[in-house]
């Protein structure tokens, strides 16, 4: 089967503060540097999804219903909001961008067609980028 893979580009802006909860303050800060204190960053996202191609259209994947997906499953849930308190799903995640790239790929691989989801990457920063392609030894991330 020839599989070919795409990657869309997203963007989201959104605070958070990265703190353990199981830690004291002073562990936090000391672990966690200035990013104990509430900050924001503008996000980028990176999901890359693999389908077979299809000759009479030319194309592996709709990126219309990709859009919608990342758009309902993620992009929703996070945009304009507090990652550490204000979602729901990430009350008990340390909101790291590693953490982030693993949970987010939790939410779209159940949404997307069946084993089409390839990686999920989380850009923080300019230098700072997280990428999670699933946990194939599990079957799940």
């Amino acid at each position: 089967m020839n599989s070919l893979s795409v990657t869309r580009r997203y963007h989201f802006s959104a605070g958070h503060r990265l703190e353990n909860a199981a830690l004291s303050a002073e562990e936090n800060a000391r672990i966690y540097g200035p990013c104990y204190r509430q900050h924001g960053h503008n996000y980028h996202l990176e999901v890359t999804v693999a389908g077979p191609l299809d000759f009479a259209t030319g194309m592996s994947v709709d990126l219309g219903e990709v859009d919608a997906t990342v758009r309902t499953a993620l992009l929703d849930r996070v945009d304009h909001y507090d990652l550490s308190h204000a979602v729901p799903e990430l009350a008990d995640v340390v909101t790291t961008g590693e953490n982030l790239a693993r949970v987010f790929w939790g939410w779209l691989a159940p949404a997307l067609p069946a084993g089409s989801l390839r990686r999920v990457a989380v850009i923080e920063t300019d230098n700072n980028a997280f990428e999670y392609c699933g946990d194939d030894a599990e079957g799940n991330p």
